[in-house]
Order: C-alpha cells, then structure tokens, then sequence
C-alpha cells in the first residue's frame, strides 16, 4: 500500500501541486468487481486551502493510473460508517448524491474515515455529519488537536502512523546542499552522520549560550508586562466608577428624549389638524358670486350662460370634494353639504325650464324652416338651432353628473320636438324627390319598353315581349333599341341618378350632423367627466377634478359654437372627416338616433320601391349607390350604417327580383310562325343590358352580384337559343343556333369577364359546331353521282379488292368514270354553287354578317371533297390520267366569283 500510495502521489497529485493524505481501496457494493482507490488529497498553494476527494483507477492499458472522478471536501454531508458497534468494511459517503462502497479492510476504512474528520475540523466551517463511528476513533483523533499539538514538518494535522512522507521541494534542495559540503556523504554514509552530529552539536551550543545571554532582557520584559498590568487595572477601576455615573444620566436623558417625542408628536398633529381644516374650509368655500350667478344668472345671454356654467363646475367641485369620511361627519361640514345639494336642486331646476322652453320654442319654427327649402331638394340646415342649444352643452354635462333624471327628461323633450320636425322634414324631402323622377320619367318614358324585363308593377316589357316585337323583321334596329345603354340612354338616365346621389348624400349630411350635435351637446359617452379646479382667462377656462382624473375644458360660450360649426356643420362636412378622426358612436347615439329618425327607414324603402316601380333598372343604380354610402357610413356612426344596411338588403333583393323577372320572361319568349328568326330579341337587349349595366357598375364593389346575374341569365339565354331554333320553322335550326351564339360569343368577349370564361368558350363552341353541321348539311353532294361512284368504290376496297384492281371490275370501269366526270363540266358546277350562294343569303340574316365565313367554309368543305376523289382516281385508275373537268383554281375562282358579286 505504501508504494501505491508513493506511486500516486509521485504521478498524479505532486505535478498539481497537491499533497495524498489519505488512501483507501475500495469497491462499489454491493458489488465487487472493480476495484478503485479513494484518495483524500490537500492542496495548501490554494488560498483558502482545498482539500478534495478523487477516485482513482487503473488506466484500461499499462500499469499507470487516472483520476476518474472528483469531489470537493466542502461539498461532503455525511459521512455514514454503517454502524458504529459492529465491524463492518462498508461505509457511504454523501456528496450531491449517496455513493456506497466497501473497502478492503476495517483497517482501512478507520483509517481514512479519520483522515477526512481532521481534513473537516481542520479547513471546514460548515463541517459534514459522522454518524455510525465508533466515538472512540473520533475522540483519539481529536486529542491532539484539543492539546493545540502540530505537526513538525510545519502542517497543522498530525499524521499519525504514516509509514512515509514525501520530501518538499524546499528540503530537497536542502538536503542536496547539505550532502555537497561532504563529499564522502554518499560513499561513507556513517562519516557523513558523524559529521551532521556535531554540527547539531555545535548548533545546540549556539543555541544555549545565545538563551543564556539574553536572560537578563527576558527579565526586564517580565517586569515591564507586570507593569502594565497594573497601569490597566487601575484604568478598568476608573472606567467602572464613570460607568455607575453615567448609568445615572442614561435614565435621566431616556425620560427627556420620551418627553421630547411626544411634544413632537403633538405638534405634528396639531399642524396637519389645521391643515387638514384648512383644505375643507377651502373645498367647501363657494365664492359668493358663483352662489348669485346660480340663483339669479342669465341663462339667455353668452355671458350669464358662461358664468352660470362656471358656478355649476365649483359647485359640483365642492359637492364632490375629497373629504375624509370621519371629517364628513362633523356638523359644519353636513350643514355646507345640505346647503350645496339645496343651491343644485335649484339651478337644476332652473336650467332645465329654460331648455324645455327652448326646445318646444325651436320646435315651432319648422314652418318657418321648411319654407327656406321648398324649391330645391335639400333637406333645412339647423344651424342656428343648434347655434342656440350648442353653448349649453357644459351645462348638459353638469346635469348629467348631478341631476340624471332632469338630464334623461330633457333629452326626451328634445327628442319628442326634434322627431316631429325630422319626420315632416324628411317626408317632404322624399315626396318633393318623387315628384322630381316623375317629371323626369315623362321624357324617358320611349326608352322604358326596352329594358331587360317586366317590373314588379309592370310598368316596363320583359326579354320575351321585347322577342315578339322583334319577330316583326329579322333586321328591325329600331331608334329606341339602338339608344339602349348609349349616351343618349345614359344621359336620359341621369336624372334619376342624380336625385339618388342627392337623397342619399343630403340624408348622410343631416344625419351625421344631427348625431354629432347630440354626441357633444347630451355628452354621450362611455365614460363621465368630472369637474375640477377652475384655472385660467376668462376666454378659456380648464376645469380639473380629483374624482375621476377626468379634465374638462370650459370655454366661452360663443367660442363654443363658432368652433363646433367650424369643426361639424356647413359645406364641405364630410371632406373634412378623415378616417382616423372618425370616432365608433355608442348605444346612446344609436338609440337617441333611432327615436330622432324613427320613419327613415321605411320612407328610404317607400321611396326605393316607388323608384323600382317606375324602372326595373333604378334597381341597378340604387344597389350601386346605396352600397357604396355604407360603406362610406361605416366610418360616420352605427345607426346610419344599420339603417342603409338594412334598405341595402331589400335593395339587392329587388335586383334579384327583376334579374328573376328576365329570365322568366326570357323563358316565355314565343316563337314567330311568319318571319324569319334571326337574332333573337333577348339575345339583343342582352347586349344593351350589359352594356347599360357595365356603365352603371363600374368601379363599384357591388360588380360581384353583377356578376351572378350575368351568369344565371346566359345559362338560361343558351337553353332558349337551342328551344327557339327547335321551335322555329323559317330558319334551318343550324343558322338560328349559328348566327345566336355567334352574337353571345361576341358580348361575352367583349365584356372580359373572368367569371363568364367558361360561357364564353362554350358559345364558341356552339357557334363552330353549328357551323359546321349547317354547312355540311346545306352543301351535301354537289357532285352527287361522282359521290355515289366513289362511294361504291371504297366499298369494294374494304371489301378486300386491291385498288389497282377495282378497274377491272364492270361497275366502276374505266369508261363508267368518264361518264359520270362528264356530267359535271366546270360551267355546270358554278351554277349550281350560284343556287347554293343565294340560299345561303337568304337563310343568313344580314345584321349578324356571317354570308363570308359561310361560303369560306363552303369553299373549304368543297375542295375537301374535290381531293378526296382526285385521291381515290389516282390511286384505283393509275396511269389513266383520268381528271375531273375543274382544277382546284377553277373552284377557288368560282367560289371568289360569285362572293365578290354578291
């Protein structure tokens, strides 16, 4: 063991500067199969001194060892010996969690159990617990440290029973120096301990005469310390006499400085008491003139109403001053507050006889009101009304604070007024409306019977209607129809538009201004101000609470009203809003809105079914206009948004009303026995209609409903198209389907509507196809008997005759080719194209120009058949060179002839 713990010290602690103490080795239980050593190390170079505990193992390869893990000695809790009166090799040791081992003797693990009690008593202040250890053990080890003993080599722990100790780096430098002074110290080594022998000898003569001389100073300091003894006892009697005096004094000063205190205290309460009076008399000391300004103010004038409103601010201010509740108690301060609730029921009383006078007085001025606008359609500015009502509007908010049921009862007075004059206003606004789009209609009434369809009253034709009118010529463009969405149209049209825009616009101005005056003059908000201290000119005055940390600002009643029209009343009202200074209205606006205004929105709905009954297409204009003044309401106040949004509704139900209208009468759409179909009649005023409605919708964010109406009357367009040409019997049912969907693909492209892409390329495809089957149907054989030959010809080739071979055959000879070819010369075959041409024309109606595309495609289908059988002679009569009378430019001549003379 002595030369493990040599080997470990040498190789793994020395080169740290760290000293072995303790060694133990040990396994981990309850196992043991690899063993390790613990190793209690002390590194004194550190400051404070560390001292740890390292597990040591033997590397996998070769004989050397390493440090496996570390712990710091501080960081020890308990160190358990597992029982303390039976000899056991187990122990634990406790660090941040419980480590048990078994060493491999008693021995051992009582010896370095007390190798980590001195290395705990010894650097430790927070020292681990030793429990299960034989109490002797510890009390051995104790011992010498009780007696103050240390080591020799200068430690403060005695290690005892330690077979060897490692030399310093000092005392081997040392012993080097001492071993070359004698130069037979390694050869002669009991020379050199003689030699050693009598220097100590000669060291420890030294030593005593040097002891022996310095007697006498020994002596003299002995005496000198006796000395002062004595000084310091003498000093220690004179401070304990100084004591017992002062301990006299102390008792004295403590009853003043107990005396002096309560003076203090005293006189600190006496001065806050009469602070505290001071701050009530104030806040309950109401000048004299504010007390006369509300028993006897005038509150006619802007000058009396300014200092009653003054007055009423320091009266809520000393009724609502922050008393404590004890002081609210005393009788004065009772008798003040019965005095100012006395001087408020007064002036509340007198304040609201002169607002209900006033507002039943104004309330009686409507004649006069009404009359000023009776020529024009423009609903009465209230502006001197509200001039009048506006510079009580503080006033207001004082009653609201104090009196609320004086308050609730003024605005119902004013309500009640206010809606009889808006009600009369506002019927007379929409009748003298009417009356204009009935003067107006009178001129327009030519172009009514147009429209896409019937009206709910009937007062205009349906697409079907239209259809029978049309079925009079297959080209009739009337005057009227032509104009159908045009400028002319549109212009006509206006007026209507207008005295829409205006109503909409004039009742969006009323409204508005008539919810921020009641917004400022009834104080509707969601939160009450309080008053507050009176500061400033007479021209402005800031009134500020303690209540509610709420600030009033009270101004000059005619600063009052001149700022409120500049910010809110007059021209230009809603230019001036922008939308981060409009403001959400509460349920109080909405409500004194809705009793304001309470018929707007039936006589909006009258007034918007009386316009749909005039013309199915106002319905149009309205839902355009209507939304786009909700959207603008939105930002205005709750109550005119809800209420267009409520007509909006109905509105939009009408638009689809009359689009169902069209398409009911587009499906009832009779079929002309005698003329020739053409161009449906739907199919146009579909034009016109998208059109005049393209016009109506542009810009506006109601084009989506546009949209789906678009989509739900082309579906139904396109079943008709396909049930008129069935119906029809002028008209092959190709050139109806043809010449139709050839006019729906035309408006459908020109409308560039991704929603009606689909439409589109089906009417397209319809058009093609229809195309198609009418010219090869109309064209057929024109070189029937050739066609008839050379029919039989492939027979036989699928048949399984060779092509080469089909001349042999009686049938299809040679010499029966050359008469069928020479019944068809070149003159024979214009003529018949000739007949042909002037069929087509005829069955082609002129408006829709399709004779061209037609005969093209004739043209094409022609010479089709011409390759077809030059194919065919050339492939079953070879070397016969047997060709048709006409060359192909000979049909492309005959085809451009006859065009270019029609």
């Amino acid at each position: 063991m002595a030369a493990i713990k040599h080997t470990l010290n040498r190789d793994l602690f020395l080169p740290n500067d760290e000293r072995l103490i303790g060694l133990i080795y040990v396994f981990k239980a309850p196992k043991k199969k690899k063993g390790s050593f613990l190793c209690a190390v002390l590194n004194t170079t550190e400051s404070p001194v560390q001292a740890r505990v390292y597990q040591v193992k033997k590397a996998d390869r070769g004989e050397s060892y390493k440090k496996k893990l570390s712990w710091l000695l501080r960081d020890l809790k308990v160190v358990d010996g597992k029982n303390a009166s039976k000899e056991t090799a187990e122990f634990d040791l406790n660090f941040e969690k419980l480590y048990k081992w078994v060493a491999s003797s008693i021995d051992e693990k009582e010896s370095f159990i007390a190798c980590l009690w001195r290395l705990s008593q010894r650097y430790l202040i927070q020292k681990p617990e030793f429990v299960n250890v034989p109490p002797g053990l510890l009390e051995d080890i104790t011992a010498p440290h009780d007696q103050n003993q240390k080591s020799e080599g200068g430690d403060d722990i005695s290690i005892e029973d330690e077979d060897y100790q490692a030399l310093s780096a000092k005392e081997e430098s040392d012993l080097e120096l001492l071993m070359s002074e004698c130069k037979v110290a390694i050869s002669n080594a009991e020379t050199f301990t003689d030699q050693l022998s009598r220097q100590l000898s000669v060291l420890d003569g030294a030593n005593i005469h040097s002891i022996m001389g310095s007697e006498d100073q020994v002596l003299n300091l002995m005496r000198l310390l006796d000395e002062g003894i004595q000084q310091a006892e003498r000093i220690e009697r004179k401070l304990d006499s100084y004591d017992n005096i002062l301990l006299n004094v102390k008792e004295q000063m403590e009853v003043m400085r107990d005396k002096d205190m309560l003076v203090k205290i005293r006189n600190i309460n006496h001065q806050q008491l009469l602070e505290e009076l001071e701050k009530v008399v104030n806040q309950l000391d109401l000048d004299v003139k504010h007390v006369d300004a509300l028993v006897n103010g005038d509150l006619a004038t802007p000058t009396g109403i300014y200092e009653c409103t003054r007055a009423a601010q320091a009266l809520l201010k000393c009724m609502n001053a922050d008393i404590h509740p004890a002081l609210r108690r005393m009788g004065a301060v009772e008798e003040q507050q019965k005095r100012f609730s006395k001087l408020s029921m007064g002036f509340s009383k007198r304040v609201a006889h002169h607002l209900n006078n006033l507002f039943i007085h104004q309330g009686n001025e409507l004649g006069e009101t009404l009359s000023r606008f009776s020529g024009e359609l423009k609903m009465p500015i209230h502006d001197t009304m509200q001039r009048e009502l506006v510079v009580y509007a503080d006033l207001m908010l004082w009653l609201k604070n104090t009196d609320i049921a004086v308050f609730e009862e003024l605005a119902k007075v004013y309500t009640v007024n206010m809606q009889k004059m808006y009600t009369r206003e506002l019927q007379d606004f929409l009748e003298n409306a009417k009356q204009r789009l009935m003067g107006k209609s009178e001129k327009g009434n030519k172009y009514a019977t147009l429209n896409m369809g019937p009206k709910l009253s009937g007062s205009s034709t349906s697409l079907g209607k239209i259809s029978e009118l049309r079925g009079r010529s297959s080209s009739m463009q009337s005057v009227d129809r032509a104009s159908l969405g045009s400028d002319q149209d549109l212009a006509q049209r206006g007026p209507f538009e207008q005295t829409l825009e205006k109503v909409l616009s004039e009742l969006e101005r009323v409204c508005v201004a008539e919810q921020d005056f009641c917004f400022k003059f009834f104080q509707l908000v969601e939160k009450t101000p309080s008053v507050s201290d009176v500061k400033g000119s007479p021209g402005q005055h800031n009134v500020s609470a303690d209540d509610d940390s709420e600030v009033w600002t009270l101004r000059n009643p005619t600063n009052v009203a001149e700022d409120y029209f500049m910010e809110n009343l007059g021209e230009g009202l809603l230019q001036k809003r922008s939308t981060s200074q409009l403001r959400q209205i509460n349920d109080a606006v909405r409500s004194m809105m809705a009793a304001l205004f309470p018929t707007l929105e039936t006589d909006l709905d009258n007034f918007f079914v009386f316009a749909d009954q005039r013309d199915g297409l106002n319905s149009m204009y309205m839902l355009v206009k209507l939304s786009a003044h909700v959207n603008h309401s939105q930002d205005m106040g709750s109550f005119l948004s809800k209420t267009f949004g409520n007509c909006l509704v109905k509105v939009k139900r009408n638009f689809d009303k009359y689009i169902q209208v069209q398409i009911r009468g587009v499906e009832e759409t009779k079929v002309s026995k005698k003329n020739r179909c053409g161009i449906i009649s739907f199919v146009h005023n579909f034009e016109d209609f998208a059109n005049l409605a393209e016009r109506i919708f542009k810009g506006s964010d109601r084009h989506a409903d546009l949209e789906k109406a678009y989509a739900k009357l082309v579906q139904v367009i396109f079943e008709q198209i396909v049930r008129v040409a069935t119906e029809q019997q002028k008209n092959p049912r190709e050139v109806v389907m043809m010449e139709n969907f050839h006019r729906m693909y035309s408006i459908l492209s020109q409308l560039k509507l991704s929603c009606l892409e689909n439409e589109r390329k089906d009417a397209k495809q319809r058009y093609w196809d229809n195309l198609r089957t009418y010219t090869t149907t109309l064209l057929g054989r024109p070189l029937e008997k050739l066609h008839i030959f050379f029919e039989g010809v492939e027979k036989r080739v699928a048949s399984g005759v060779k092509p080469e071979e089909v001349g042999f055959q009686l049938a299809f000879s040679k010499q029966e080719l050359r008469k069928v070819i020479k019944e068809y010369p070149g003159k024979e075959v214009k003529k018949n194209l000739e007949h042909l041409n002037k069929k087509v024309e005829k069955q082609l109606s002129e408006e829709e120009h399709l004779l061209e595309v037609v005969w093209r495609e004739m043209q094409d289908e022609f010479i089709k058949q011409y390759k077809h059988y030059d194919d065919l002679s050339k492939k079953c009569y070879p070397d016969m060179q047997i060709t048709l009378d006409f060359s192909i430019d000979d049909v492309l001549e005959f085809f451009s002839s006859i065009a270019r003379s029609h």
